[in-house]
């Protein structure tokens, strides 16, 4: 791991964004390869996560390499694993290189979740077919006339997105399953989003947020920092809102969910060969990569699962690991897993452990807050916590540590990370 950037998070207002997805990846890339001494077309490939490029954007991968300057000569391509595409783009990076397939390769995520489209219903689609298909002004009236009320029902995407399709859950609700197995309660959920709101807000009046590139719109407006963090959010305050996804009973709200949001992040990797030749220096190494699959009505355990195995293959203790990122899709779910693992009969009937396989403590976590508070674009996320790791083993003097998140289908993505 040779350098990282990232956009600051934008939260979703209830209408599109100032960005386009490619717009947030090519601005953020951009800063990124001007300060590197290679020119773009050096790259042997470009991979980026993305769940929802507009339609003009398909491939967005190459949209964005070819508006980085890569050149025709530089092959690129977009990866979907939902919550952890960015992750994924990393992990297909460092696979290429270790391979020997690649010595160069740009990887990360992009997402604007605000630019969703609105899509027409199978109704509406249907009746509009008969439209166009229709030769007379007789067909076309009577085709007209078949329009219905119900047609203007308009599809959000973004919320079918977020539904899984086999178990027929939103993921709040897969939130709510966990807190009621683990008997997590409102309080702790609170508690847990308020302290990731007061984590990020401390790091950004210490400036400790150095990953981050200013972005500016079409009107010359400048976006310095995430945007969607409170740093007066209080348990208090918090518990005043109503649950969104089990009315009138749930206990996860938007307050303890992360929030949607636009924003895009870059890795660059290199192998030996490639730092020697073009005098670069290693900020950090990509050890392993970790994928795990679960019930998808429990998809927030995804990091139990997850990273439990590179503690296995590399004979870790949780003590061995200094710092931890999990990405906050929602306050339970967090807790979930780290409620699980503290659990001996959870870990011998789920991962075949003997034993729990141990507490990680609170202070190692997060420690500059997560999701909550900066939110959660889903196909950066996952780049963007393997860089924020680098940075906090690098500003602590610290050796080594796992980044994970759960995935929407029920999986789970983990790296391990070493200065």
């Amino acid at each position: 791991m040779v350098d990282g950037t990232r956009t600051p998070f934008l939260k979703a207002r209830n209408q599109p964004g100032p960005f386009r997805a490619a717009d947030l990846a090519v601005q953020c890339g951009r800063a990124l390869l001007l300060r590197q001494p290679f020119e773009p077309a050096v790259l042997d490939e470009v991979i980026l996560g993305c769940i929802m490029p507009r339609p003009d954007e398909a491939n967005i991968g190459r949209v964005v390499a070819l508006r980085l300057g890569c050149g025709h000569g530089v092959p690129a391509w977009t990866v979907q694993r939902n919550c952890a595409s960015g992750m994924q783009a990393v992990d297909s990076a460092r696979r290429a290189i270790a391979d020997g397939h690649a010595d160069l390769v740009l990887a990360g995520g992009t997402e604007a979740m605000s630019h969703a489209p609105v899509l027409l219903n199978d109704d509406a689609v249907a009746a509009l077919g008969h439209f166009f298909a229709a030769r007379t002004l007789g067909a076309r009236l009577q085709a007209v006339s078949q329009f219905r009320p119900r047609h203007l029902k308009p599809l959000f995407a973004l919320l079918k997105g977020l539904t899984d399709p086999v178990v027929n859950l939103s993921m709040g609700q897969t939130a709510e399953v966990l807190a009621e197995r683990f008997q997590i309660n409102r309080e702790e959920m609170d508690r847990f989003a308020a302290e990731s709101h007061q984590r990020l807000a401390a790091a950004q009046q210490e400036d400790r947020l150095g990953e981050i590139v200013p972005i500016f719109d079409a009107a010359v407006n400048g976006y310095p920092q995430d945007d969607g963090v409170r740093a007066d959010s209080t348990p208090e305050r918090l518990a005043k809102l109503r649950p969104v996804f089990d009315r009138p009973f749930g206990q996860v709200t938007a307050g303890n969910s992360a929030q949607i949001t636009d924003g895009a992040s870059w890795l660059l990797l290199a192998s030996e060969s490639a730092l020697k030749q073009h005098g670069l220096s290693a900020r950090a190494r990509l050890v392993d990569g970790a994928w795990a699959g679960l019930d998808p009505a429990e998809m927030g355990l995804g990091p139990a699962y997850a990273m439990a195995p590179l503690l296995k293959d590399h004979r870790l203790s949780v003590n061995s690991i200094d710092y931890w990122e999990i990405n906050e899709a929602f306050a339970a779910q967090v807790l979930a897993c780290l409620a699980a693992w503290k659990d001996r009969n959870w870990c011998r009937d789920n991962l075949g452990w003997s034993r729990a396989v141990g507490e990680i403590p609170r202070d190692r976590l997060n420690v500059e807050g997560g999701a909550v508070a900066l939110g959660h674009p889903v196909g950066t996320s996952g780049a963007r916590i393997v860089l924020h790791l680098m940075n906090v083993l690098e500003a602590n003097g610290a050796r080594r540590g796992i980044a994970s998140l759960c995935i929407g289908g029920g999986q789970g993505g983990a790296m391990l990370v070493e200065r």
